[in-house]
């Protein structure tokens, strides 16, 4: 393939130019998907040369690829114009927690007190796709499901900077989250399913307190099992022999 993207025969000749725009959408994908399940670990190598190969494409749709990975802060590009898959600061977990619960009140709140039904069925059919994915066991579904459900909840209350910042937030901790879901090894308990059917109830019913207690104590308890699961692998890596 040559560098305006045009597939060739095995006699050379090109065959034309893929649709603009197709061959960095694909690997893209591809990228982000591979980023967020972890089969690409935070801090591994994303060489523009091997994945052109790889990918079968020119250089030019992997640059815009990582170039559009890198703004939604899954890639990084290092001073020695390296560039890797983005690494996890779980320094930076604190402030980020603090941020994601005020967002979840916020957004559940606030959709508790708008009337009518414009919006309560997208968030049901996120629902309805987050269940399914829980009962397959399918983590990057469930992580997809999720992310949409609370920007749905998010969009229903109304206010786009609330929702532009929570979007944000839940795209910034997908990885968070897939490291959340890999403490039950990907079999999601269904009381968590249950929770979101509730704070749908309350939101639907108008019951903002109540809408509001759901939506504490469902962000308490994914904080809550992270910072476990990071408390561990710190105390284990302790223990570790230097070599």
């Amino acid at each position: 393939m040559d560098e305006t993207g045009s597939a060739h025969t095995e006699n050379g000749k090109a065959e034309g130019p893929r649709t603009r725009g197709s061959g960095t959408e694909s690997v893209y994908k591809a990228l982000r998907h591979e980023i967020l399940t972890m089969e690409r670990a935070p801090g591994s190598p994303l060489d523009e040369t091997r994945l052109s190969e790889h990918f079968g494409m020119s250089r030019t749709p992997i640059r815009e690829a990582l170039l559009r990975l890198t703004s939604e802060g899954l890639v990084t590009s290092l001073p020695n114009r390296n560039t890797i898959v983005a690494v996890i600061d779980f320094s930076s977990l604190p402030t980020y927690f603090e941020a994601l619960c005020l967002m979840y009140r916020v957004t559940t709140r606030g959709a508790a007190q708008r009337s009518g039904d414009a919006w309560m069925a997208e968030i049901v059919r996120h629902q309805a796709s987050f269940a399914k994915a829980v009962e397959a066991q399918d983590a990057f579904a469930m992580i997809e499901a999720n992310r949409e459900f609370h920007v749905a909840i998010a969009e229903r209350a109304g206010n786009p900077y609330y929702t532009s910042f929570f979007a944000r937030l839940l795209d910034e901790g997908r990885r968070i989250l897939r490291l959340y879901y890999q403490t039950f090894d990907d079999r999601l308990p269904r009381r968590y399913v249950e929770e979101h059917e509730k704070i749908i109830e309350a939101i639907r019913s108008g019951d903002v307190e109540g809408a509001d207690r759901l939506s504490v104590a469902h962000a308490d308890q994914i904080v809550r099992q992270i910072q476990d699961y990071v408390a561990r692998n710190i105390a284990a890596a302790a223990q570790l022999p230097n070599l």
